[in-house]
């Protein structure tokens, strides 16, 4: 049972790949190293290659007998999909076409999706369900919800099963502080306020303090890597038991604002968090919160690191130790 863990020197996969190693599951980390980084990987075997590159893709399944699939390779920066939509179609819909047809012509037919709570767009209704309609308001989030469109009309045509697995706001980091958050650039929350503590950055911009919250900023639903990793391994085994395709949101069920991170970031660190007021961003949905009931109940799933201080502390810890200084 050989998996494939596309995309897996990237922070969610690498995440993925330290978790299944440690319940000993042959794997094989595929990746273009684009955005990945070889040395996330600890020591686990690593096949340079594109999801796009079918030639390369059909020799590894083949040199590793790969009988499922975690796809983890895809562009994730909202901003930047608004501004290059082609980079975002070509990356995550045509060369994810070409992936899926490489696995149909291997025999290959167990598949880990990873998607996102930005298929919904602006929430209707809070907490946002499986059932909410998908209405993206983003390229990122339309490519997505393009793949899982493909996914369900794929399992319905051929002999081919998947698991669409919905994030929220993926945080953290091993609590070992041996790999952790590193993107370039970064447009996550917790990294770029831990940068602003450290000082590798003036201050952290906080984009809108008017929205009707509690506080006036967004509020968030965060998760921690780890426990998106456990998540996938169960899903992957609820797959291979039932046969069933389904898709999961994947979240702690309770929201954070901006200022509340920022205050647990203060009390981890026991630094303060310089703070740039700016303007709200367009589309910027005042509130995100998931519900997970799905995953409970069907995969058995629990998060075990969803108090907002231990995800912080396990992103401090990593940052500390080895993230390089951001510009």
């Amino acid at each position: 049972m050989t998996l494939a863990i596309l995309g897996g020197a990237g922070y969610i996969g690498s995440h993925v790949v330290q978790y299944l190693r440690a319940l000993n599951v042959p794997l094989v980390v595929y990746d273009n190293l684009s955005q990945g980084h070889a040395e996330s990987l600890l020591g686990a075997d690593l096949v340079v290659g594109d999801i796009g590159d079918a030639e390369r893709l059909s020799s590894c399944i083949r040199q590793y007998g790969v009988t499922g699939v975690m796809n983890f390779a895809g562009l994730i920066a909202v901003g930047e999909s608004v501004k290059e939509p082609a980079l975002y179609y070509a990356n995550n819909v045509s060369r994810t076409l070409t992936l899926l047809d490489t696995l149909l012509s291997e025999g290959v037919r167990d598949f880990v999706f990873s998607s996102t709570c930005a298929i919904y767009g602006m929430p209707q209704f809070l907490p946002l369900t499986e059932d909410h309609p998908t209405n993206p308001i983003n390229p990122y989030g339309r490519t997505k919800l393009a793949i899982e469109f493909v996914l369900e009309d794929y399992a319905r045509a051929y002999d081919f099963r998947y698991m669409s697995l919905r994030y929220f706001n993926a945080s953290g980091a091993d609590p070992a502080g041996q790999i952790g958050e590193c993107h370039q650039p970064e447009t996550h929350l917790i990294p770029l306020l831990l940068e602003a503590v450290q000082g590798h950055r003036p201050a952290l911009s906080v984009f809108g303090n008017d929205y009707d919250t509690p506080d006036g900023t967004c509020v968030r639903d965060y998760i921690h890597v780890l426990d998106l990793a456990q998540a996938h391994w169960l899903a992957l085994q609820f797959l291979r038991e039932t046969g069933r395709s389904e898709a999961f949101n994947l979240g702690n069920g309770q929201g954070h604002s901006v200022r509340e991170v920022i205050q647990a970031a203060e009390r981890v660190t026991g630094l303060p968090v310089p703070v740039s007021e700016q303007p709200r961003r367009e589309g910027d949905p005042p509130v995100l919160i998931g519900s997970s009931r799905k995953a409970f109940d069907l995969l058995g799933w629990q998060p075990q690191y969803a108090e907002i201080d231990t995800i912080l502390e396990t992103a401090w810890n990593w940052q500390q130790r080895w993230k390089p200084q951001a510009v």
